[in-house]
């Protein structure tokens, strides 16, 4: 079982940005493919990116492709999401999510809670 904790969300206006954060609990990122998804009011979650073990292989979700950034750091244990000129349409729920392969289903692996991110026009 693997804990994830994410962080960083908030309210933003139209244009902002914001720096999303996600560390396990009591567990290494480094054998895991990770990734973020999202979720808005009244939608089905969704995927955003995915970044593989070493952070050669990153896939954009293509509402997010040149404005959002995903990386790890796995000496800090840590994988991040800097989101850049933010949309009303990314707001919803974040969440991190700890897998065994580069996929980008919306099932598999282990999820943190969320972090709410709120983009205001």
């Amino acid at each position: 079982q693997v804990q994830l904790v994410e962080s960083g969300g908030g309210l933003v206006q139209a244009g902002g940005s914001l720096n999303l954060s996600c560390a396990p609990s009591g567990r290494t990122i480094s054998p895991y493919v990770m990734g973020w998804f999202r979720q808005g009011p009244g939608q089905e979650r969704e995927f955003v990116a995915v970044i593989g073990w070493t952070g050669a292989a990153i896939i954009y979700a293509d509402s997010v492709e040149g404005r959002f950034v995903i990386s790890r750091d796995n000496d800090k244990n840590t994988v991040y999401l800097q989101m850049n000129n933010l949309r009303p349409e990314d707001t919803g729920v974040y969440y991190c999510n700890a897998r065994r392969a580069v996929t980008i289903n919306t099932i598999d692996g282990y999820w943190g809670q969320g972090t709410q991110v709120t983009v205001s026009s």
